[in-house]
């Protein structure tokens, strides 16, 4: 039995000084006396699978208990341990260090069982400095390796278990390996991979100094070549998931628990040298935080509607069988990459580096299994289609997705969630090409990297032709929603050409109109004051047979041109001449596409008095119906006037911030789409603020963390203007860009040069309307 005083060679054995095991993290704490009583033997399974018994008086508190552990251990930072038992409801639960012992092990047995673990790892392992601390916690690693508890790839298994192998035997020797595996059980599934275990072995080299054997110094590489979120995970869970609703642990200190917290500019940039600065580990880190927005999208889109009862069977059968493959494919290509990069950012040795600094292995093996799940990517331009039918079948269906995306977890239109995968491929491709253009053919990730690129372009190749048609058939779902006084806007044939407001020239003078070009029609209208946030068509101008000319010298009106239907004419204007230009461009493409149409306008516009169409005898409307046009909404079709919808749609965005977008500039912004940590500081702020930011649909949304269900802000980034912040601004910080419109104006700060640039190049995108002939020529730069 050890009694309080008696020094144990267990402290010894770990090498750590003779002392009181008090708290580091609590200085002047004093261990707490013995109360008065009958003592009670108590016996503690340690993490080494050993057992020790300490007699303890009845009447003591869990601290007296824990701080006799700690003596016993030699330990010093005691607040990352606890001591858990099993409760009368056989569940694992904490010793409350603050009640008496008596009050919680109620269970009359002899030498009640205590056990001691970890109750959390440090968010970091370079700030535990001593060594003991490192051991026991590898201790706890060896333990849930070999219970199960603790979950991760094959190849992060055999690695730990290599070194759990070099600690116990030394240096590699393969027949005293092979029977070492033979004998000795680390993992549940050891036998298949004992060749890739004696394979890393084979790597490990013992260290000796001065004539010490430092073997179990690699046991402290468990704790850095695994993710230590995934080991906090896994051993806070694997004990606490059985426990819920028991006492939290009154170890756990705030000084360790930062999550979420602001750190100042010295921590982060402290943080920020750290960290690996090579491009390839960029890329692969641009590949990690865009896989985790990427899959939170999939998690929506398998949860949205399973538990609603309006949904057909067939539907849900269509929607699960789809989008769950593809859910559990891309939450294992997830945690494989969290894993490599783990190791990647982690220290150790050079030939460990040289196996895992690289994803093209991931990737390649990922693209494959892809190709395996074509099936479910063909299949989800059907579960669109499918939708839509079923909601314009159901106007109860139809009022539970409009609901769905009002909510702030909806973040973009539903349509988009869906379309999700088939965006992912074109990710993936331009990450591969990077990643190709970056490492030299020699390079061991090359070849990797360049198979896993053709498959993704073979696969991209079978998929885009159904890609640009289903875009562009979301487009016109988003502007049915949109629009008041159409019908039949989402057919065969129609193409989306732009969006986006221009001024017309009437009697009273320019009025801003909301304009929309298809392949067959041109409609304007207004946005008028209505709480379903829609836009009321006061009129179709068919495109067979129009003639476009530039007319600010005969009107005297800035970027003006006028557009000639049927001997009637429109004169309207630009924001700008590049506005001008754009407009102008597509307007003469529409028409000639408009001669390859077969009378798609029949039927565009509702029978509304309204709304009129351009047989009418006027072109302009009178100022009365426009009035009238406010208040009266039309019932037709999927339009009502008591539907609300969403009223941050690029159309509303065009219309507040007086732009125009084109179907080529959603094609463009589906391919920069981004995810990571920014630093944002408002222009009269003091400090940065760290946000997890995601740029889509030509929008900054802003998360505190990447775990957050919902964003807190976004910034729609159309009309706004991206430049490096200057000098003169007194930001004296790397890697700084400027976002401004108008008298709004924030930075935001990038972790390296690298993301720097990315962040311009996407942004960009938003924020610059591409012509046509600017995209047709553009190259994405290396």
């Amino acid at each position: 039995m050890v009694e309080q005083g008696q020094t144990s060679l267990a402290g010894q054995r770990l090498g750590a000084p003779e002392t009181l095991g008090i708290s580091t993290l609590e200085p002047g704490h004093k261990p707490p006396a013995m109360p008065p009583g009958h003592l009670v033997p108590i016996r503690v399974l340690l993490l080494d699978d050993s057992e020790e018994i300490f007699d303890i008086s009845h009447r003591a508190s869990g601290r007296v208990l824990f701080e006799m552990v700690c003596l016993h251990l030699n330990l010093i930072e005691g607040d990352y341990f606890g001591l858990e038992f099993q409760s009368h409801h056989r569940k694992m639960v904490w010793l409350d260090l603050l009640k008496p012992i008596r009050k919680q092990i109620t269970r009359k047995r002899p030498h009640c069982c205590v056990s001691f673990t970890d109750a959390f790892m440090c968010f970091s392992h370079v700030l535990i400095c001593l060594f003991s601390i490192r051991y026991l916690f590898a201790l706890q690693v060896r333990q849930d390796l070999a219970s199960g508890r603790l979950t991760c790839s094959d190849a992060s298994a055999s690695l730990l278990v290599s070194h759990i192998i070099q600690s116990e035997i030394g240096d590699f020797e393969e027949t005293q390996c092979r029977q070492h595996l033979l004998n000795t059980n680390y993992i549940p599934d050891q036998m298949a991979l004992m060749d890739k275990i004696m394979e890393f072995h084979h790597k490990h080299i013992t260290i000796n100094i001065k004539g010490i054997c430092l073997r179990p110094v690699l046991m402290i590489f468990i704790c850095a070549c695994l993710s230590f979120s995934e080991v906090t995970c896994a051993l806070v869970n694997g004990h606490a998931e059985d426990c819920r609703g028991a006492t939290p642990s009154p170890l756990i200190s705030p000084m360790l628990n930062d999550t979420g917290a602001i750190r100042t500019d010295d921590e982060e940039d402290n943080r920020r040298k750290n960290c690996p600065t090579d491009n390839a580990y960029c890329i692969a880190k641009e590949l990690l935080c865009t896989e985790r927005t990427y899959l939170k999208d999939l998690e929506l889109i398998t949860g949205v509607l399973d538990k609603e009862d309006c949904v057909p069977e067939a539907l849900k059968t269509l929607l699960s069988s789809t989008y769950e493959p593809l859910h559990s494919h891309h939450t294992h290509f997830l945690q494989e990459l969290e894993e490599r990069l783990s190791l990647w950012e982690g220290p150790c040795s050079t030939e460990v580096k040289g196996e895992m600094q690289r994803i093209g292995d991931l990737l390649l093996k990922s693209a494959q299994e892809l190709k395996a799940l074509s099936g479910q990517l063909q299949m989800i331009s059907e579960c669109v289609f499918a939708l839509e039918r079923a909601c314009v079948a159901s106007r109860r269906l139809e009022c539970v997705c409009r609901e769905f995306e009002l909510q702030k977890v909806c973040y973009i239109p539903l349509n988009v969630f869906l379309l999700s995968p088939l965006h992912r491929l074109l990710h993936y491709r331009q990450i591969l090409d990077r990643l190709c253009k970056h490492y030299p053919p020699t390079h061991t990730d090359y070849s990797d990297c360049r198979a896993a690129l053709d498959d993704v372009c073979e696969l991209e190749a079978a998929l885009r032709p159904g890609l640009e048609q289903i875009e562009n058939y979301q487009k016109l779902l988003e502007l049915q929603k949109d629009l008041i006084g159409v019908e039949h806007l989402a057919v065969a044939g129609r193409q989306l050409i732009r969006l986006g407001c221009l001024s017309k020239l009437s009697g009273k003078g320019l009025q801003q109109r909301m304009f929309f070009l298809f392949n067959d029609v041109l409609l304007y209208s207004t946005r008028g004051i209505t709480s379903a946030n829609q836009f009321t068509v006061h009129r179709q101008l068919p495109l067979h047979g129009m003639t476009i000319r530039e007319s600010e010298d005969e009107w005297g009106v800035p970027h003006s041109f006028t557009l000639m239907v049927q001997q009637q004419s429109l004169v309207v204007a630009a924001c700008s001449e590049s506005e001008m230009e754009k407009w102008m461009e597509d307007l003469k493409m529409a028409v000639d596409m408009a001669e390859e149409c077969n009378g798609l306008t029949a039927d565009l516009l509702s029978a509304s008095k309204d709304v009129k169409s351009s047989g009418a005898s006027e072109v302009v409307e009178s100022e009365d119906d426009l009035c009238g046009s406010r208040t009266s909404l039309p019932r037709n079709g999927n339009n009502s006037g008591n539907t609300l919808n969403r009223g941050n749609t690029t159309a509303h965005v065009c219309w507040h911030r007086n732009t125009s977008v084109s179907m080529l500039d959603f094609s463009i912004a589906i391919e920069n789409k981004l995810s990571g940590n920014l630093l944002r500081k408002f222009k009269n702020s003091n400090g940065w603020q760290k946000l997890w930011v995601v740029f889509t649909n030509f929008t900054l949304f802003f998360y505190k963390t990447h775990e957050d269900e919902y964003p807190l802000a976004s910034l729609p980034l159309l009309g706004y203007s991206v430049t490096h912040a200057g000098e003169s601004e007194n930001i004296h910080k790397d890697h700084v860009f400027k976002l401004h419109f108008k008298s709004h104006i924030y930075y935001f700060r990038t972790e390296s040069e690298y993301f720097f640039e990315r962040w311009m190049t996407v942004i960009r995108s938003a924020t610059v309307s591409a012509s046509r002939t600017r995209y047709l020529n553009r190259t994405e730069p290396d």
